[in-house]
């Protein structure tokens, strides 16, 4: 009698959730929409840009995305992998502090520690440690005590890429971190990004208008054009024949 073999079947792996997703959402000021039904999907770990021309609507989704901003419709909805609330790092265009209130960099990167702390608790030495790091980690680390007024636009974004580390975030959400720095700045500030992405796994959404610097560094990308929202692979949102239709020009 022969012996019957069952086949095995391999088990199937549950698809990961998206760490973000955005539902139709509309986003605008006084409830009067800039950008009206978007929809997208930020896969965990991704690394996408989101372009489009000015005044299409990017700053004011992202501020929307990190809460800054009410919705006007739709919905945003987030998975992070051990079900607690997700956390953004959000760095924006522009920090502009106040010049009577000398703060270093080492405590503007302490700002990121606040959203953690319950009320009426004090930055603890730990707390201080942690933001020495993410100095450190963004090429800031020689800038902490400097008053951060007085530094160079380069300087200022990897301090406020610091502050943005520190909140330990599940999503890093830049506007233009590129916008207004040298040549020198805008490749230490990409490598640093890029670094981050690979070495941790850290999913990032990048506003940015650089073309060169958007296809060396992400994966998806996210672009405004006419009033709607379209996603796809770099490679495919930055061939020749798409560019030349959204930017209406003959590429050589």
């Amino acid at each position: 009698m022969g012996i019957h073999e069952t086949p095995i079947t391999p088990s199937k792996v549950p698809p990961i959730p998206p760490l973000a997703t955005a539902d139709r959402v509309s986003v605008g000021y006084d409830g009067r929409p800039i950008l009206a039904e978007a929809s997208f999907v930020l896969e965990r770990g991704a690394f996408a840009g989101l372009l489009g021309s000015n005044g299409s609507g990017k700053s004011t989704l992202i501020k929307s995305l990190v809460g800054i901003l009410p919705l006007c419709a739709g919905r945003f909805a987030f998975r992070t992998p051990d079900g607690h609330a997700l956390v953004f790092g959000y760095v924006p265009q522009r920090e502009s502090l106040d010049p009577v209130f000398p703060l270093s960099s080492l405590e503007v990167a302490l700002m990121g520690v606040c959203g953690r702390l319950r009320p009426g608790r004090m930055l603890g030495r730990s707390q201080k440690t942690w933001a020495r790091e993410c100095l450190s980690q963004s090429g800031a680390g020689d800038l902490e005590s400097k008053p951060f007024s007085q530094l160079s636009g380069g300087q200022k974004q990897r301090v406020l890429i610091a502050r943005a580390l520190v909140a330990r975030p599940d999503l890093l959400v830049l506007d233009e971190p590129t916008a207004g720095v040298d040549p020198a700045a805008t490749v230490a500030i990409v490598e640093l990004l890029t670094r981050l992405h690979r070495e941790q796994g850290l999913t990032i959404l990048m506003v940015n208008h650089d073309l060169g610097v958007v296809r060396k560094t992400v994966q998806q990308v996210l672009w405004i054009h006419n009033g709607v929202l379209s996603q796809g692979p770099v490679e495919e949102m930055l061939s020749q024949a798409r560019l030349e239709a959204i930017l209406e020009l003959r590429l050589q």
